[in-house]
């Protein structure tokens, strides 16, 4: 397996065996959708700051086009089928996908949690419109 590095700045690799993202296989595989790899650790720094700091639905579904758009990642917000009584009851999805870090996968729905923590009135407006939307 011949791996093809792409000819825009990716993200480095995770140390052996604290990753299992399939970053090689990604970069060996000629069809692979590649934009995943865009986000270097720098990049994924900013992402995070940004969406701790949303200031609407609106916002935050911007967000969510855009991570789409530039770099493949897909969300999924949804509320729990228990009821929402705290933040903990909206469900925050980050879809798998070859070379996403699994941190990162970890770290996005907890960069969001702290916005709606600070902006409730997020969290009401995900309650309003039936808590479950899909970036798809």
């Amino acid at each position: 397996m011949t791996t093809t590095l792409p000819p825009f700045p990716i993200r480095t690799e995770c140390p052996p065996g604290a990753c299992i993202c399939g970053r090689e296989a990604l970069l060996a595989h000629p069809d692979g959708d590649l934009r995943v790899l865009r986000l270097t650790r720098e990049d994924e720094k900013r992402l995070l700051q940004r969406l701790e700091n949303l200031s609407s639905l609106g916002d935050l579904r911007h967000m969510e086009a855009r991570m789409e758009q530039q770099v493949g990642i897909r969300l999924s917000i949804s509320t729990s089928p228990n009821g929402v009584r705290s933040l903990r009851g909206i469900v925050i999805l980050v879809h798998e996908q070859p070379g996403l870090c699994r941190k990162t996968r970890q770290a996005i729905p907890a960069a969001i949690k702290r916005s709606l923590e600070q902006r409730p009135e997020i969290a009401h407006e995900i309650l309003n419109v039936g808590g479950l939307f899909e970036n798809v």
